[in-house]
């Protein structure tokens, strides 16, 4: 088996979002996790349920205000105005109001996601809130109904994400809310080291290191004793760089490389959950 050594860790910046783009998530040991965008086939199937439940709704409020106007001066110029008046909330109600409700109540999902298990969320994975619903239901009824949907569909193909045009103005994207990421489990911290870590000063490594780092502890098993002891040393002494004070000179490398992913998870994952409280409270 043949090592490449890693590049040295000179010039490298500690910034956790350093090669991490704004649709993309980051796990707690600096990992951009990106979610699954839907097909462009099941975002057209999706969009066709939408669709037809659209125009559904459209067709069954227009039948009842045709029949409620029969008889009822619906030729007259008032009668006219009104129609033509109520003709247009039905248009909002039935193209732009339902979609926008429906994926803000159900943070992201209409009749058509639901049916094939996708969802809209935000490009940093997080629920779409009402402006971003409202956003893509009325660049929808342009670029969908208006233009029978050719817009959309030359914006989705020719996007990474396959995203449309309301996608791209409301910051949003389409995802297969039934896919599971299917990652590794991440190994507890040493309970030799858990003294040391819970007090030293772990900086975020950058995402080369974090990666490499990850990839080493995924298929250790599969490495012979040589170069196992070889690239753990040369991981552990690339990230003791971002710890301060150093870990204890007896302790394996190959501990001191899992403690100090395990505490950079804890912290984060610590970080997070403050964040979210702080967000919970300034919502009330």
């Amino acid at each position: 088996m043949t090592y490449r050594p890693l590049p040295p860790p000179v010039s490298v910046s500690t910034s956790a979002t350093i090669g991490v783009g704004r649709d993309d998530l980051v796990s707690g040991e600096a990992v951009a996790l990106d979610l699954p965008a839907a097909n462009i086939g099941l975002r057209i199937l999706s969009g066709l349920i939408d669709c037809l439940l659209g125009v559904a709704v459209y067709l069954g409020l227009i039948f009842l205000l045709v029949q409620s106007f029969i008889g009822g001066g619906f030729f007259t110029n008032t009668g006219l105005t009104v129609a033509l008046a109520l003709h247009t909330c039905i248009i909002i109600f039935a193209l732009v109001a339902i979609p926008t409700v429906t994926e803000t109540f159900t943070r992201g999902k209409t009749l058509g996601h639901w049916i094939l298990g996708l969802r809209t969320v935000r490009d940093d994975a997080g629920p779409i809130t009402f402006r971003q619903a409202l956003t893509r239901a009325l660049l929808g009824f342009v670029e969908i109904y208006s233009c029978w949907g050719l817009p959309a569909l030359l914006c989705a193909v020719t996007n990474r994400k396959g995203k449309r045009f309301g996608d791209l103005l409301a910051g949003t994207y389409v995802v297969r809310d039934r896919f599971s990421l299917d990652l590794p489990t991440p190994a507890p911290m040493p309970p030799q080291l858990e003294q040391w870590a819970s007090t030293a000063d772990v900086a975020p490594l950058p995402i080369p290191l974090a990666i490499a780092a990850r990839s080493f502890l995924g298929r250790v098993d599969k490495l012979n004793p040589i170069a196992r002891q070889q690239v753990s040393d040369q991981l552990a002494s690339q990230m003791v760089r971002f710890v301060a004070p150093a870990p204890p000179t007896a302790a394996p490398p190959e501990m001191v490389i899992v403690a100090i992913l395990a505490e950079r998870r804890r912290r984060d994952a610590a970080r997070i959950e403050r964040d979210q409280r702080l967000r919970e409270r300034v919502a009330r």
